[in-house]
């Protein structure tokens, strides 16, 4: 189906299904300064060829739906997990699957916190508990310092942009796989072509709320299964096994080697892991 702008929360938020709506609900939430494309098409399809309503979305300040001026942030991230909501509600879907891929994974457990009735299963992928706990392991420096560097980019050149995404991507990559170049060159460029404004997808780095509710994942009902690579450079393995203790019942498929993406050579098992958590859910 082609993309279509909703109305959700007073802002634009752009949005696509896979499959059909008679079917149950996948709501796939991508990470930050990310938009909905990097759940590849060819991803999405086989999801929903799996029996499943698929629905991915940008969430604000990326690809199509609203941005703001960059280091103008007039949202949470409350207001983003309000969207998940939305999203549902504009599919007229009561409640669903969610996929998260690192911060779509905290905001999907936001949902579950606040929202349980709209949660059946969750996918934590490259994710992490919703709380501040200063014992996890930070992000590696190669990827701050590669980041800092996006204050002196032309962001009116779209090669130099687009070379600049695609090595931002290559330092996620991990020892698994051999990075996929024309993959990442791919999708860089379609982000490029779509986003409203490119640059807004850093205000994500200055996204905050949601205190209050620090503590309270390991109150989540839902099942949750984690999928986690042990070469994650933004949220290290550690993340995933804190996760696993947080959440009562929670399952861990670890991708050896794997760092912070879903990457085309683990496909399958990803997807076969995903339906499998769903299947289980319903028995």
């Amino acid at each position: 189906m082609a993309e279509k702008i909703l109305k959700i929360n007073g802002v634009d938020i752009c949005a696509e299904t896979f499959g059909s709506p008679s079917d149950p609900c996948l709501l796939l939430i991508m990470g930050a300064s990310a938009s909905m494309i990097w759940w590849d098409d060819e991803f999405c399809r086989r999801l929903a060829s799996e029996g499943l309503f698929v629905i991915r979305y940008d969430n604000r300040d990326t690809g199509r739906s609203t941005c703001y001026d960059p280091g103008a942030l007039p949202y949470t991230v409350m207001d983003m997990a309000a969207d998940a909501v939305g999203v549902l509600d504009a599919h007229g879907v009561v409640s669903a699957h969610f996929a998260g891929m690192s911060l779509g994974g905290m905001i999907a457990q936001i949902v579950a916190i606040t929202r349980p009735e709209r949660v059946k299963t969750i996918t934590l992928i490259a994710s992490s508990v919703w709380d501040d706990l200063p014992h996890l392991p930070p992000i590696a420096p190669e990827i701050l310092a590669y980041h800092s560097s996006a204050s002196g980019l032309d962001w009116s050149d779209r090669a130099a942009v687009v070379k600049y995404m695609v090595g931002g991507w290559k330092i996620l990559n991990g020892t698994r796989h051999p990075f996929d170049e024309p993959r990442a060159m791919a999708l860089a460029e379609t982000e490029a072509s779509r986003a409203r404004n490119l640059l807004s997808m850093i205000n994500h780095a200055l996204l905050k709320g949601g205190e209050d509710l620090y503590g309270r994942s390991k109150q989540i009902n839902a099942p949750v299964l984690i999928i986690h690579g042990t070469k994650d450079p933004v949220l290290p393995y550690a993340h995933a096994e804190e996760l696993c203790k947080t959440i009562p019942g929670a399952k861990l498929l670890t991708l050896e080697g794997a760092g912070h993406e879903i990457h085309r050579a683990d496909r399958d098992e990803v997807i076969d892991a995903i339906k499998r958590h769903i299947k289980d859910s319903r028995v």
